[in-house]
Parts: C-alpha cells; structure tokens; sequence
C-alpha cells in the first residue's frame, strides 16, 4: 500500500480465461489495481482486497513452466537486472544452465550478472575452473563477482554497488546459497536455509515462493525465487536463438549464408571459430541445447 503495509489480496476470477498462457497471471514485480469490492458479491469476503487489473510489463523473466497444462511460469516482471548464483562444486552449477539463463536474459533485453558463490569451500583446481569462467564470461561483457555469503565485507564491496537503486531478481540453481546470501546483506534471517544432500551433492528447496525485499540503505529491491532444477526457454524461435549468444551473434555475420544455423552448413564462420578456440565449446554445446528445445519442444 502507499504507506508501505502489506494487503493479502485474492485475485478476480476472470484472470484465468484471459488467455494468460502462465502458471501464475500475477508475478513479484507487477504493479497492480486493487480495490475492496467483491467482484461476486460474497458476504464474507466483503473486506477481502482484490486484484482486478495488472499494469503493462516493463519487462519479465520467463521460464518453461513443469505443469505440461500450461506454458511458462513467470519468475518475475519489472526488474532491472538478475544476479544469477552459480557455484563450481556443492552443488556445481551446469554452464548449460548458466547459458541459458543469460540467453534468455538477452532474448527479454534484462541485464544480468553472475555471482560465483562459495569460494571458500574450492580447492586449488576448482578455483583455476572459477577463474577461467570468470574470464569466459567477462570477455562477453557480463559482470562478476566471487563471494563467500557469509562473508559480509567482500559482499559489502563486491556487491552493494551493483544492487543498490535496483530491482534485483536473484536467482540459481537449489543449493547455491541465494537465501545465506540474502541472510547476510540484511543482518538478519530473511529467509530459511538448507543443507545439501550428501548423496548427490545437490540442493535442496527452502524458498518456495517468489518474494521481495527492499534494501533500505542502498534504496535497492531484492526479489528472491525458489531455486531451479532446470531452465527450458519459452516462445524462442530457432532461427533467433544464435542473437541471444553474444559471441555466436558478431561472427556469424561472416558465415556464407545469411540463414546458417551454425550446425553443418559450409562457410560457417561460427563453427570455424569454434574450432579455433575463439567461441567456448561449452557456450557453442549450450547453443545447440536451445536449439534443439526449439525443434523438439522438450523442457529442460
């Protein structure tokens, strides 16, 4: 509300049969009309808060939705940019995933930034690994940082300056330590923790639903998801999919065709470039991952 309460609110039934194509027609983010009257005139819901319209999206974050009934679940609207948190071991983070995720921060024009996390848990190996993606990344002009989140001076340094003014959509795999770093920027529990399982080394869901925190010093806005298992991409068209690779999308001007898919044709400069180390196999390999979601419609 304008005096900064919270309202639980319901939504209007008419939401669901406006084609909203979404497991959620309401996302963090949404700036939204509400009012007290009962759209069907309940007696015991005549105090009740309802949502009956949603404002026009500056922008969103949309991803494959797992409910197969419907097409994409929205992890938030109106942002400004995404911090996504990727760890090299416990658990590790997919460059698959990594990809894309940034591919389809491109595709929907959402700045983003990768925040490697627990870097006091890597051996010497794993931070070579951690220092050769730091610099993969950075050579195509995505910001980094590496942070222990329980760690608040490097967070302070590393981080403030990039979250502060911001609507920050925060997010990563289970397990990668979103909800200790969010712990750690406020000074308090903000949200519940979890321990990851030692039979696969992966993490467990705490947060279990999308909500945002307003970082009152830095005027900055927080929004924190419930962890991800996988990223399938939402309404990409193959013959797009190269212009969200930033690398793949300067290089292929000098393919032989104007059409190239980058997956066989002669001429193809991407494929040359890939074999001379100029394109990263692994961003080359994510490339045809997205691709093939277009062609096959699986989700991943």
């Amino acid at each position: 509300m304008d005096d900064g309460s919270d309202v639980e609110c319901r939504i209007k039934g008419n939401f669901r049969i406006r084609g909203i194509r979404t497991t959620n027609p309401v996302a963090v983010g949404d700036y939204v009309e509400v009012n007290t009257k009962d759209p069907n005139d309940h007696k015991d819901l005549k105090d009740t808060f309802w949502i009956t319209d949603v404002e026009e999206r500056r922008n969103y974050i949309i991803r494959r939705a797992t409910n197969l009934s419907k097409e994409s679940h929205i992890l938030a609207a109106n942002i400004d940019q995404v911090a996504l948190i990727v760890t090299i071991n416990h658990p590790q983070t997919s460059t698959t995933f990594i990809d894309r995720f940034l591919a389809t921060c491109e595709a929907y024009r959402v700045r983003a930034f990768l925040i490697f996390n627990k870097i006091d848990l890597l051996t010497d190996e794993e931070l070579e690994q951690l220092a050769s993606l730091r610099a993969l990344y950075e050579s195509l002009g995505y910001e980094t940082a590496a942070i222990c989140a329980k760690d608040l001076s490097p967070i302070n340094n590393n981080l403030s300056p990039l979250l502060a003014g911001r609507t920050t959509l925060m997010s990563g795999n289970s397990g990668v330590g979103k909800s200790t770093l969010l712990n750690t920027l406020f000074g308090r529990e903000m949200t519940r923790t979890g321990k990851i399982s030692d039979a696969h080394d992966k993490g467990m869901h705490t947060t279990t639903f999308s909500e945002m925190y307003f970082l009152e010093m830095d005027n900055g806005r927080i929004i924190d998801t419930p962890g991800i298992k996988g990223f399938g991409s939402v309404d990409m068209q193959k013959e797009e999919v190269s212009h969200y690779f930033r690398e793949l999308f300067r290089i292929s001007k000098d393919c032989r065709f104007g059409d190239c898919s980058h997956t066989g044709e002669p001429g193809c400069a991407v494929q040359e470039a890939v074999v001379r180390g100029d394109i990263a196999l692994s961003r080359y390999e994510s490339y045809l991952s997205l691709l093939g979601d277009c062609t096959e419609s699986k989700y991943r």
